[in-house]
């Protein structure tokens, strides 16, 4: 279905130079500067620290709620995590308590037992 086209010289091939004249770039022309409003070095050094201030107290109360979020999670976790582990202790200590006060309150019965029958 491909079929070859006929070749047309007025095409140029890659092969051919074609020089062109040179033609000026045009220089982008620089935006135009806002209208200050008669605006002083004073005032604009004025508006900048108070632009300055609003964007800080803005990113740091940000800061703030993602780092206590992340915080909260992860100690959430870290608690978890400290609050099985000791569970875990606490219970083997317990079987260990309770299973000699059983072998002990058991072995002072046998010796009372023993005492009543001698």
């Amino acid at each position: 279905m491909n079929q070859a086209a006929p070749f047309d010289a007025s095409i140029p091939v890659l092969t051919e130079v074609v020089s062109t004249p040179a033609t000026p770039v045009a220089q982008p022309v620089p935006a135009p500067m806002p209208d200050t409003g008669g605006l002083g070095a004073a005032e604009w050094a004025q508006l900048e620290r108070r632009l300055n201030e609003k964007i800080l107290q803005q990113l740091a109360s940000r800061v703030d709620f993602v780092l206590e979020q992340r915080i909260k999670d992860s100690m959430a976790e870290v608690l978890t995590h400290a609050l099985h582990d000791l569970t875990t202790e606490i219970r083997h200590g317990l079987h260990e308590t309770i299973g000699k006060i059983v072998a002990r309150a058991v072995q002072q019965e046998i010796v009372h037992l023993q005492a009543k029958k001698g």
